[in-house]
């Protein structure tokens, strides 16, 4: 399942369970992960881009490692809310993970990485050292906003009378 409706995302995964966020880059894909009970996300590893089928490898690596259960890409989209052709690639690319079973939520992206390179030099980070971490704290960003998000979306009412 790959959806952009939280809710449907939420619905998909009824007992929580750890999320990874992505932001898919066309040099690399930052990566973050959440706890279980998606209060906080941290960034993780960066992937270094290479053919598509190494970087699936690499990302099912890191799925399995931390026993993941569902996953949160950021979905490039203009200012104005309309789908660019970096969104169509980040759709594609969430197409070529399905067969990895787990519910894909496709979540704006618009200000993560803006957000992210502000901090840093508020942080008087390095231009090497933010080159560094950008992706991976976008990712973290992404996948925040994403279970602030999820968390607000009340559990579906017990069909028991």
């Amino acid at each position: 399942m790959i959806t952009t409706d939280r809710t449907e995302f939420h619905n998909a995964l009824p007992n929580g369970g750890r999320l990874i966020g992505l932001d898919v880059g066309t040099r690399t894909i930052g990566t973050a992960l959440c706890d279980a009970g998606w209060s906080f996300a941290s960034p993780a590893e960066l992937i270094h881009r290479t053919k598509f089928q190494k970087d699936k490898v690499a990302l099912a690596a890191l799925i399995a490692a931390q026993q993941v259960r569902g996953i949160v890409i950021g979905l490039p989209l203009h200012l104005d809310g309309s789908e660019s052709p970096r969104s169509q690639s980040t759709r594609a690319f969430a197409r070529n993970l399905a067969d990895l079973d787990l519910p894909i939520l496709l979540w704006d992206e618009r200000w993560s990485t803006q957000a992210v390179t502000r901090t840093l030099i508020e942080q008087d980070a390095s231009r090497a050292k933010r080159a560094e971490l950008v992706d991976k704290m976008a990712a973290a960003y992404i996948l925040q906003g994403a279970i602030d998000a999820l968390a607000m979306i009340p559990p579906p009412a017990d069909p028991s009378p």
